[in-house]
C-alpha cells in the first residue's frame, strides 16, 4: 500500500504531514491501482472519492450520440483577419465578418463577443495564406469537418484556461477559436448542458481528470472523455429555467457596457441591477444548479464534501497570470468613474451613433434576445438606421468655444436632455481635450486590439482638436476638416492677433505682451496642423476593411498630443510602407506597383484586391494555379490604380521632417 499525503493547502505543511502520518486527518489516502485505472488516462488524482471514479464507469462521455466537443479556427494573422465589432461596417456582417468566439476571461452563463472574422467566400482568404513552404498558415485544413458541420451552429464555448469551467452560450452565426472550444448538444440539451456544465460537480471532475485545480487548461480532449448524465425531463426543464435566469442575469451588466452587443444604455441611466445585486441572485441560481447536479451525478454527501472542500486546493494551485486572459475587460480599466461612461456615450448621441431615446423614455428598450439567437448587427443603444440624431451632425466636431460644431457644447447639451448634471465647461473641456480620447483608446482595446471610433486631431498641446467618428469617414473627410473647420479657426485667430497688437501699441504692457505670445504660440500650432492636414489629405483613402490601426496610420503626425498612440501608429506606418500589410486596400492605394506584382504570386492577396479571376484559375484537379496570360497585364493594372497626386503627397510626406511639438498652450474661442 502506497500513502499519499495532500498538504498542498496547509500552512503549516510539516505539521500536516505530522498529523496525516498519524492517522489522525482528512488529508490521507491509500488508493490502490485499480483506483487510478477507473479514471481515464490514468491521471496522477489519488484523493478523488469513489462517488466521483463511479461516475466515469456509470454513464457515456461527454463525446458521443451526438454530441461534439470542438477546436475551432487559427487564422495565423489575428492582425488581418481579425477585427472587434464596431470596427467593421455592420452591413458586411454575415457577408465578409462573421462574429468570433475566442476565448476570453472567466465569465459563467454569459459572455459577449467583441470580435469578428473574415470568413467571406468560406474563408478563401484565410486558406489560401500560405507560408514560405506553400503550406496553409492557419489550421484551418485541419477543420473541414468542424467548418462544415459546426461554424454558425449554437453550442457553448468557454475560455481555454480559467480558475473554473464556466461555459456560455455560443449563439447561433458564429465561428470559434482555436482557443475558444466549443461543445455541441442537440437544441432541447444546451439550456440544461450549460447549467450542468457550470456546477460545481461538473468543474470538479473535469479537473479531476486534469489533475490540477489551480487555473488549468480545460482542453478538448478531456472533456470529450467526461461523464455525461443524460437529465430526466423534469430534471431538464428546472436547468434549463435556472440556466436562463441566470444568462439574463450575468448579460444585465453587459447592457451597460458600450462596446457590447448587448449595450442600452450606460450604467447612470441604465434601470439594470447592480452588480451586487445580480452577484447576489447568481449565487441563489448557482447552488439549486449544484443540487440538481449532485443528484444527477449520483453523489452523495461524502462526495459533496469532497466537492466543495476542493475550493481551498484550487486556491492554493492558483498562480493566475492575466495576460492569459485573451480580454482584458479595458473597458473597466478605462475609467473607474461611471461618468465617463456618461461621457462617452453623450460623444456617442452627438455624433448621431447612440440613440438618446432610450433614456428619455421617447422609445423602449428592446426585448431581450434568447441565449442562443445570432447576434444582432448592432447593439439595441445603437440610433436605428433612418432615425433623426439627437442633433444634426456633419461627421467633424471642434474643441472650439462658440462654434457651432463645438463637441463639448453638444456634450453639455446631452446631459441637460436627460437630466445628468455637467461639470463646469471649462473644466470639462480642459480635461475633455487631456483625458478623453486615451480614455476612450483603452475602452475600446479588446483581446490586445485597439480600435477607437472618435479620433481626436489635434495641436501638440491639446489646444485646438478636431473630432473624427470612424463610420462617417470619406475620402473628403480631411478635405472638409481643412478647409471648412481649420483654415477658418486660423484665419480668425491671426486677427485676434492682429487686434492684440494693435490693441498694444509700440509699447506693451508686459500682460500685453504675454497674451500677443501665447497667441501667437497658438497659431503656430493652428498653422502647424493646418500643414499637416494639407500634407495627408490628397494620399488619404479610408477602407474600413483595413481596420482602425491601418485607416489611422497615415494620420500619425496629426496625433502629437498623445505621444504613445502617435508611436503605434508611426510603427504601424513604418510597416505598411516596407510591406507588410500589404493585403491592406491602403497598400494598393499608395503602392499598386509594389502590391499588384504579388497578386500574380500570391492567391490570399489577389482575392483581397479582387484581382483573384485576373491572375488565377482553377485546375483540372481542383487546385488553383497562377495564370500563365493574365488577362491584363500588370502594367495595365498598376496604371490604373497610380494617382499622380496620391504619388506626390506620398512623397512629401516621407520626406517631410519630425513634427515639433510646442510647448506652450493657449486658446481662443470663435466667438
Amino acid at each position: 500500500m502506497t500513502l499519499f499525503i495532500r498538504a498542498v493547502a496547509a500552512e503549516d505543511k510539516a505539521a500536516a504531514i505530522k498529523r496525516a502520518i498519524s492517522g489522525d486527518s482528512a488529508d490521507r489516502f491509500a488508493p490502490d491501482l485499480d483506483q487510478f485505472k477507473q479514471l481515464p488516462g490514468t491521471p496522477f488524482a489519488y484523493w478523488v472519492g469513489a462517488g466521483v471514479r463511479a461516475a466515469f464507469q456509470r454513464f457515456q462521455t461527454v463525446e458521443g450520440n451526438g454530441r461534439a466537443v470542438r477546436q475551432g479556427l487559427a487564422t495565423a494573422d489575428d492582425f488581418r483577419f481579425v477585427r472587434t465589432h464596431w470596427e467593421i461596417d455592420p452591413r458586411d456582417r454575415g457577408k465578409k465578418w462573421f462574429p468570433f468566439a475566442k476565448g476570453g476571461r472567466l465569465s459563467p452563463f454569459y459572455a459577449g463577443i467583441h470580435l469578428v472574422v473574415n470568413w467571406a467566400d468560406g474563408g478563401a482568404e484565410i486558406k489560401n495564406n500560405l507560408n514560405e513552404k506553400g503550406n496553409v498558415r492557419s489550421n484551418v485544413w485541419m477543420l473541414r469537418d468542424t467548418a462544415a458541420n459546426y461554424f454558425f451552429k449554437g453550442g457553448l464555448t468557454w475560455p481555454l484556461r480559467a480558475s473554473k469551467f464556466a461555459p456560455q452560450p455560443l449563439p447561433a452565426g458564429c465561428i470559434f477559436s482555436v482557443r475558444g472550444y466549443s461543445v455541441f448538444l442537440e437544441e432541447m440539451l444546451l439550456l440544461p448542458s450549460l447549467a450542468i456544465f457550470n456546477s460545481k460537480p461538473f468543474d470538479y471532475i473535469f479537473k479531476a481528470l486534469l489533475g490540477r485545480f489551480g487555473y488549468p487548461e480545460f482542453i478538448v480532449g478531456v472533456l470529450q472523455k467526461l461523464p455525461w448524465a443524460e437529465p430526466s425531463v423534469e430534471q431538464a426543464n428546472d436547468l434549463a429555467a435556472l440556466a436562463r435566469s441566470a444568462w439574463s442575469l450575468a448579460r444585465t451588466a453587459d447592457t451597460a457596457v458600450e462596446t457590447s452587443l448587448a449595450f442600452t444604455l450606460p450604467a447612470p441611466l441604465n434601470a439594470a441591477d447592480s452588480v451586487a445585486a445580480v452577484t447576489s441572485k447568481l449565487a441563489g441560481l448557482q447552488s439549486k444548479i449544484d443540487a440538481i447536479s449532485f443528484e444527477l451525478f449520483n453523489l452523495d454527501e461524502s462526495d459533496r464534501t469532497e466537492i466543495e472542500g476542493a475550493a481551498v486546493f484550487a486556491s492554493a494551485e492558483i498562480n493566475e497570470d492575466n495576460d492569459e486572459s485573451e480580454d482584458d475587460n479595458s473597458e473597466v480599466a478605462a475609467a473607474e468613474n461611471a461618468q465617463f461612461y456618461v461621457l462617452s456615450w453623450s460623444v456617442g448621441v452627438a455624433f448621431g451613433r447612440f440613440d438618446i431615446r432610450l433614456a428619455t423614455g421617447e422609445r423602449s428598450i428592446p426585448p431581450e434576445p434568447e441565449p442562443f439567437d445570432a447576434l444582432p448587427d448592432r447593439s439595441p443603444g445603437i440610433l436605428p438606421s433612418g432615425a433623426a440624431p439627437f442633433m444634426p451632425c456633419s461627421g467633424i466636431f471642434v474643441d472650439d468655444p462658440g462654434h457651432a460644431d463645438d463637441l463639448i457644447s453638444r456634450i453639455i447639451a446631452v446631459y441637460e436632455r436627460v437630466g445628468q448634471p455637467w461639470p463646469e465647461p471649462a473644466a470639462l473641456r480642459r480635461s475633455f481635450a487631456r483625458e478623453f480620447f486615451p480614455g476612450h483608446i483603452k475602452m475600446y482595446t479588446k483581446s490586445r486590439r485597439k480600435a477607437p471610433i472618435y479620433w481626436q486631431l489635434a495641436t501638440p498641446t491639446g489646444s485646438y482638436s478636431v473630432w473624427l467618428y470612424l463610420h462617417t469617414l470619406n475620402k473628403d473627410t480631411l478635405f472638409r476638416a481643412q478647409t471648412d473647420y481649420i483654415a477658418p479657426k486660423l484665419a480668425h485667430e491671426q486677427r485676434q492677433l492682429d487686434q492684440l497688437r494693435a490693441d498694444s501699441g509700440p509699447n506693451p504692457s508686459a500682460s500685453q505682451r504675454k497674451a500677443i505670445e501665447a497667441q501667437e504660440a497658438f497659431i503656430g500650432e493652428l498653422q502647424a496642423l493646418l500643414g499637416e492636414v494639407k500634407r495627408v489629405a490628397p494620399l488619404w483613402n479610408p477602407t474600413l476593411d483595413d481596420g482602425v490601426v491601418i485607416i489611422m496610420a497615415p494620420l500619425w503626425r496629426l496625433v502629437p498630443q498623445n505621444k504613445p498612440w502617435q508611436k503605434e501608429l508611426k510603427a504601424k506606418w513604418d510597416e505598411l510602407a516596407a510591406g507588410k500589410y500589404d493585403w491592406a486596400h491602403v497598400a494598393m492605394h499608395l503602392w499598386p506597383e509594389r502590391v499588384v506584382p504579388k497578386c500574380a504570386t500570391d492567391r490570399s492577396l489577389a482575392i483581397a484586391h479582387g484581382l483573384e479571376e485576373v491572375f488565377w484559375k482553377e485546375g483540372d484537379n481542383g487546385d488553383w494555379v497562377s495564370q500563365s496570360s493574365p488577362m491584363r497585364s500588370i502594367e495595365e493594372l498598376v496604371h490604373e490604380r497610380t494617382s499622380a497626386a496620391v504619388k506626390a503627397a506620398l512623397k512629401e510626406l516621407s520626406e517631410a521632417s519630425a513634427p515639433n511639438g510646442a510647448k506652450t498652450r493657449a486658446r481662443r474661442s470663435s466667438s
